[in-house]
């Protein structure tokens, strides 16, 4: 083959990469139009403006874990600490200010400060000593958990976030929560972060390829644990304004965040091979799977039939983020180009 022939199979296979890297977070977009329609038809009270703003703070919650988890789906890993770091940030909220507003300042640092220290463990342990990830979140996340259950052993049960703190959580900007206002300041920062900065294309590198980075130079281990360490800082963010939002967090208060950031992220086009992810894209799975849950809650349906409807639309998703952009394109053709056909032959 000529040096032109193979220079233009190059070009081909780029495009066509780059088609399959839009389609896969192009898809989560198209689910969510989907859901809308749905929603429109089954539970339009769904779609009004009090029941969006509603729920849209839980979906920014859940954006922020689902970011965390996707820097880590990126380096190749998983972590499944995700509930004892929030709850372990909004415990120290309540323990260290006792309500009162003059710790605040103290208890937000060091909350945040613990959720990193937990990642870089996480981070260490996975990425410089070689275990294995799944087995190291679930451990460090369980050790984490019966701390702060003894921790919680000097808490007040009826204690609550100070006044400042609950009075943030409620506020709203052009009738958004400051919540919502969060997420989307941490989606741009990271996104600008991953494709716009030496740094950030480095990561992105490591994550693709390890050994190909390694033999580049550049810090494979240092990039894995800063995943990590990033993460649970992501984590611990969502969780003091968890703690702000509901005012008086129990220990339960990070249960839900077991699974939904890992299906958010995959959701979102994030993949676990590694090197592939939009933060953009992972907001909007987060609108879905919020939505989704929302109009399940209406509809009055069995906890059963809401986890079965859970895991087919996720998997429904998956399959539409692994779509070839040419295979879907194709079939949109046919679709349309027979029914365009069945029109014009109509009497």
């Amino acid at each position: 083959m000529s040096r032109g022939g193979t220079d233009d199979h190059r070009a081909t296979r780029a495009v066509a990469s780059g088609q399959r890297i839009r389609m896969r977070f192009a898809a989560i977009w198209i689910a969510l139009v989907v859901l809308v329609a749905v929603s429109a038809v089954l539970v339009p009270r769904s779609l009004q403006a009090t029941s969006i703003l509603a729920i849209a703070p839980l979906a920014a919650f859940l954006a922020m874990t689902a970011m965390g988890e996707a820097l880590v789906l990126m380096m190749r890993g998983i972590d499944l600490s995700i509930p004892a770091v929030i709850t372990l940030s909004s415990s120290v909220i309540l323990g260290m200010t006792g309500g009162e507003n003059g710790g605040l300042a103290l208890a937000i640092v060091v909350a945040l400060a613990l959720s990193l220290v937990v990642g870089v463990i996480n981070g260490v342990l996975v990425a410089l000593f070689k275990l294995n990830a799944l087995i190291v979140t679930l451990a460090v996340g369980t050790i984490l958990t019966g701390l702060v259950l003894w921790y919680r052993e000097g808490v007040a049960q009826e204690a609550s976030v100070p006044p400042l703190l609950a009075d943030w959580g409620e506020a709203r900007f052009l009738s958004i929560n400051s919540a919502i206002w969060v997420a989307a300041a941490l989606t741009a920062v990271l996104t600008v972060g991953l494709r716009l900065t030496t740094v950030g294309r480095r990561f992105v590198a490591v994550g693709a390829n390890p050994r190909a980075a390694w033999i580049a130079g550049l810090p494979v281990t240092r990039h894995q644990v800063a995943a990590y360490a990033i993460a649970a800082t992501l984590y611990g963010v969502a969780g003091i304004l968890l703690a702000a939002f509901i005012r008086n967090p129990t220990l339960e208060v990070g249960a839900n965040y077991l699974l939904a950031p890992i299906a958010a992220a995959v959701l979102g086009g994030t993949a676990v091979t590694g090197g592939i992810g939009s933060m953009i894209a992972i907001g909007g799975a987060a609108l879905f799977l919020t939505q989704l849950g929302q109009i399940l809650r209406m509809l009055d349906l069995s906890t059963a039939i809401q986890f079965m409807i859970h895991g087919v639309a996720i998997a429904l998703g998956m399959g539409l983020a692994n779509l070839r952009a040419g295979t879907l394109h194709a079939a949109l053709s046919r679709i349309f180009g027979r029914t365009a056909d069945r029109i014009a032959g109509a009497p």
